[in-house]
């Protein structure tokens, strides 16, 4: 089957990893037929993209990635259109790999999993991206989803490393205006509601360097509120996971506040406050509230510690798993104040556009 294609990469502000992305692109071993960036006016990206000879589309003043994506597919006419960020390094073999599923009819669209490039990633970006592979906690995400058949149905692709075909985006009228965090969640959902398949390839892997700790604390943060909206818009789109996330930051500070109370009301013998037994102190509630904070922080531990080391991140070892429980807690924490906040803008009437992370 003979299909043209093109890749499209929004772009805001980052034109120096933009520059080793277009690169890594450009040196497909299946050459893709069109490269297209897209982004601001007087972003640096153009020249970036213009030194390459790489097509640079004006967004129109595009508030969100949606709307930018949006702009650069109706300026565009191939069969397929493939998406990745401004922040990767597709390996040599990334379009060949995905874009040989579209020989089938059943195919939609295709994704792979995303990791962190081992080679230059600092250490906490290599802890990042082993928590977001976690098999347990994280489990939920695309990051680092790579299944066991080959090619694998799924019903979400990850934004950074996907491919569809141009047909499928089009009957649904492309990404929903204003939407951003979970543009791509949308999409492939009224693409699946339309009667289409969503596949995942294992092996069409891209490299997709991670953010250090500050920023993904904002990234997370927002991907919780966007996703309180999106499932707001689509009741179909909620999921046990995210409300459960939702209640950790106020089971952890409650359990906080009855850990103290406990060790204010005779819960632990303080001559033996290191002594787990704490066997001079009687049972009762003031006790049971020592006993249980410490008791969930062992849990939650062992449980990160036991998702990191069944995850499929290259950047595993001893000293990244060993540091993934502090990540897994920034995560779920900031997750679940930004779905509380998207409670509280969907409570005021506020469930309009959804604020991208980056300043757009």
């Amino acid at each position: 089957m003979d299909y043209t294609t093109c890749v499209i990469i929004p772009s805001v502000g980052n034109s120096i990893e933009l520059g080793f992305a277009l690169d890594s692109l450009l040196a497909q071993e299946k050459p893709l037929d069109e490269i297209i960036v897209v982004g601001p006016t007087n972003d640096l990206a153009r020249q970036v993209a213009q030194e390459r000879k790489i097509r640079y589309i004006d967004d129109q003043g595009a508030k969100t990635r949606a709307d930018a994506c949006n702009v650069a597919i109706r300026e565009s006419d191939s069969d397929i259109i493939l998406f990745t960020d401004d922040d990767v390094i597709a390996p040599a073999d990334w379009s060949k790999l995905i874009l040989r599923w579209f020989s089938r009819d059943d195919v939609a669209g295709v994704g792979g999993p995303n990791y962190a490039p081992v080679n230059e990633s600092s250490l906490w970006q290599k802890v990042i991206d082993v928590t977001f592979c976690s098999t347990v906690f994280t489990s939920g995400t695309n990051y680092g989803r790579s299944g066991i058949e080959e090619l694998e149905e799924v019903e979400q692709l990850p934004g950074v490393n996907s491919a569809y075909r141009r047909s499928k985006i089009e009957e649904i009228g492309g990404f929903d205006e204003g939407s951003i965090g979970a543009e791509d969640v949308i999409l492939d959902y009224r693409i699946r509601k339309n009667g289409n398949k969503l596949w995942s390839d294992k092996s069409a892997i891209m490299w997709h360097r991670r953010r250090n700790i500050t920023k993904v604390k904002k990234q997370i943060r927002n991907y919780g509120l966007v996703r309180a909206l999106a499932s707001y818009q689509y009741p179909e789109l909620r999921k046990p996971s995210h409300t459960a996330v939702a209640f950790f930051p106020l089971l952890v500070f409650s359990c906080l506040l009855f850990s103290i109370w406990g060790i204010l009301n005779g819960g632990v013998a303080w001559p033996e406050f290191w002594d787990i037994r704490l066997s001079t102190v009687p049972m009762g509630l003031p006790r049971v509230g020592v006993h249980l904070f410490i008791t969930l922080i062992i849990l939650y531990n062992l449980i990160s510690w036991f998702g990191s080391w069944k995850g499929k991140s290259p950047s595993k070892s001893l000293i990244t798993i060993f540091l993934s429980p502090i990540v897994t807690f920034i995560l779920h924490w900031n997750y679940g104040i930004g779905i509380l906040t998207g409670w509280l803008r969907i409570s005021r009437g506020n469930t309009g556009l959804q604020v991208d992370d980056k300043t757009r």
